[in-house]
């Protein structure tokens, strides 16, 4: 088997199993039985079972990020259009941590803030070079910055939901009340 071919073998059986189990249930052994390959086969390719899932979120909000930015939806302005890619995002963000991860890790793991924190800066860097080569950003230093205040803001908000919500019910109240009492106000600092 060719290395990149190992990679998304790897890759599909864990997302299978952490979906199905939970990243904190499931075990590099299993990812290796699932795989059909050997355990030193995968840490021949990934350093840690950390690194395996950190590569499946990144391909997994890679892949649905352009599909939101290359929606043609047409808004009132530039700011509704701000609001909308933002709320989007940040929906796909929580989503591939629930999905992958699962909060009880999140809240319970010793480690999870850190890997939070790392995950959140690759996010944030995914999601700031995706937005300047909208038309709006490409060119204008200005905008930029306010950008990158716009996305390290909506980013620590919606982690925050991590650690602040206990049930589903939370989280929709949470993204509710960011969406009409936070954002246009962070959107208008970023503009």
């Amino acid at each position: 088997m060719e290395a990149e071919k190992i990679k998304e073998t790897v890759k599909k059986a864990a997302k299978e199993l952490f979906r199905k189990y939970g990243y904190h249930k499931t075990s590099v052994n299993e990812i290796a039985k699932k795989a059909r390959i050997a355990k030193a086969t995968i840490y021949k390719y990934f350093e840690s079972k950390e690194q395996v899932l950190d590569s499946i979120l990144m391909d997994y909000l890679d892949q649905n990020l352009h599909e939101i930015l290359n929606n043609k939806v047409s808004y009132a302005s530039e700011e509704e259009h701000l609001k909308a890619l933002v709320m989007k995002t940040s929906r796909l963000s929580f989503t591939a941590c629930n999905e992958f991860i699962g909060w009880d890790f999140v809240r319970e793991n010793a480690n999870s803030q850190e890997f939070l924190k790392h995950l959140s800066d690759q996010l944030e860097a995914l999601l700031l070079a995706a937005y300047l080569q909208l038309d709006n950003f490409k060119n204008n230093p200005a905008r930029r910055e306010g950008l990158a205040f716009l996305l390290k803001a909506s980013k620590s908000i919606v982690f925050s939901f991590a650690f602040t919500s206990v049930s589903d019910s939370d989280v929709r109240k949470n993204f509710v009340s960011f969406q009409k009492e936070i954002l246009p106000f962070l959107v208008k600092a970023a503009l």
